[in-house]
């Protein structure tokens, strides 16, 4: 079992991921892109560095906009593994 972070966690790793916010049990971010085939680019790089990591994001794309949902579903909650492929999408 991943092991959930505390609400303090949450709290620290979010003052590091500028742009991403809490909504429940799950780290949130939007982008918006130039047109759909730079949002569509961003999602195949950001595709890539999920299967890697072995995580997955919900998320969904409307022409230019991107929007990102993060948790861990085995540990019902937010996870290192979380704040981990925020950092990197940001990367």
């Amino acid at each position: 079992m991943i092991p959930r972070l505390t609400e303090a966690e949450i709290a620290l790793a979010l003052t590091s991921l500028p742009g991403w916010n809490r909504d429940g049990e799950f780290l949130v971010r939007h982008y918006k892109f130039k047109d759909f085939t730079h949002a569509f680019a961003f999602m195949a790089r950001v595709a890539l560095l999920a299967e890697k990591a072995d995580h997955h994001p919900e998320w969904s794309n409307v022409y230019n906009r991107v929007d990102i949902r993060l948790t861990t579903h085995d540990a019902d909650g937010l996870t290192g593994r979380d704040t981990a492929l925020a950092a990197a999408i940001d990367s």
